[in-house]
């Protein structure tokens, strides 16, 4: 997972965001099939591709406003995933390091889409 980690920071963030996703679902891949984990799985899947999908919807936004609200979803995404991966950690204990890198590159997309919306409704007033 290091070179991973590595790898989420030097692509550009429609990348990296897409990146994210598919990491996760290789990681969800390799869980035991459980009715916990099925319930878990579609939802982190569902949020952490949801990501990358919305901020390819604002880099086609049809106006400000609608760029400032496509980048407040990817930031909703984006804490729903975190809630995912703490809830998988919880079921999975024995993958929790790789959950709790998949959090932390999850926090630092948190971070970057909370400065890019900052900066858009600054921009927009």
């Amino acid at each position: 997972m290091s070179d991973q980690k590595k790898h989420f920071k030097k692509q550009d963030l429609e990348e990296r965001s897409a990146l994210f996703a598919e990491v996760v679902i290789g990681l969800v891949q390799r869980l035991p099939h459980t009715s916990i984990n099925k319930r878990l799985i579609e939802q982190i899947v569902g949020a952490s591709g949801s990501i990358g999908a919305n901020y390819c919807e604002a880099q086609e936004a049809e106006s400000k406003k609608d760029f400032i609200h496509k980048i407040g979803i990817c930031k909703k995404e984006i804490r729903e995933t975190k809630h995912w991966l703490r809830l998988l950690a919880t079921a999975n204990p024995t993958v929790t390091t790789e959950l709790r890198q998949l959090w932390t590159e999850a926090h630092q997309l948190l971070l970057i889409f909370s400065k890019i919306l900052v900066t858009a409704r600054k921009n927009n007033q």
